[in-house]
């Protein structure tokens, strides 16, 4: 039988053992920063395109400064002599391809077939840098954000939507930008 006291000193150990299993850099995703503790503003001036769709650089502005006010504790603006970092983006290319598709039967001797998913291929140059020292804190010459869409009709209904379909884009963009920013991806 074993003495109260190695029950103890077992108890002791097992406790010390966990807490330091525990702490050993894990962390939810969103919820930390390796950003300095310098940065409180963030300047976010607009991206640039370099592609020839229509004012995709405006919905992932309006997204990309959502996402850092919702979803961490820096302060945004546009002026980029206003923050303690600058947040600069270029849209390099997109690709919208049709993924999926569905047939159907026009006459009984055609069928037609429409997409049902498109991928969205985006890629980008990402940089973050200290205004004052101009210091790179983030680079990313190659940001490729991926994703796929369902479509509700057909592949011209994806163009024709236009705004909705931009912003959930924007929006998914967004969400993996500023993780991979805030987190240092």
């Amino acid at each position: 039988m074993t003495s109260p006291r190695k029950c103890l000193a077992l108890l002791g150990f097992t406790v010390c053992a966990t807490v330091c299993l525990a702490a050993c850099g894990y962390h939810v995703a969103g919820h930390s920063s390796a950003l300095p503790k310098t940065i409180h503003v963030i300047a976010i001036p607009a991206i640039e395109n370099k592609t020839t769709t229509y004012r995709i650089e405006q919905k992932l502005t309006a997204a990309t400064i959502h996402e850092f006010l919702a979803k961490t504790r820096y302060r945004v603006v546009s002026d980029p002599n206003g923050g303690d970092a600058v947040l600069r983006g270029k849209v390099l290319s997109v690709e919208i391809l049709p993924l999926t598709f569905e047939t159907t039967s026009a006459t009984p001797t055609t069928s037609v077939a429409r997409a049902t998913t498109m991928l969205v291929i985006m890629k980008c140059d990402v940089t973050l840098t200290e205004r004052e020292t101009e210091k790179l804190l983030y680079h990313n010459d190659n940001f490729v954000f991926r994703n796929e869409y369902e479509l509700s009709t057909d592949v011209r209904s994806f163009f024709q939507e236009g705004d909705p379909a931009f912003d959930r884009m924007s929006q998914d963009f967004a969400g993996r930008l500023v993780a991979a920013v805030t987190e240092n991806y």
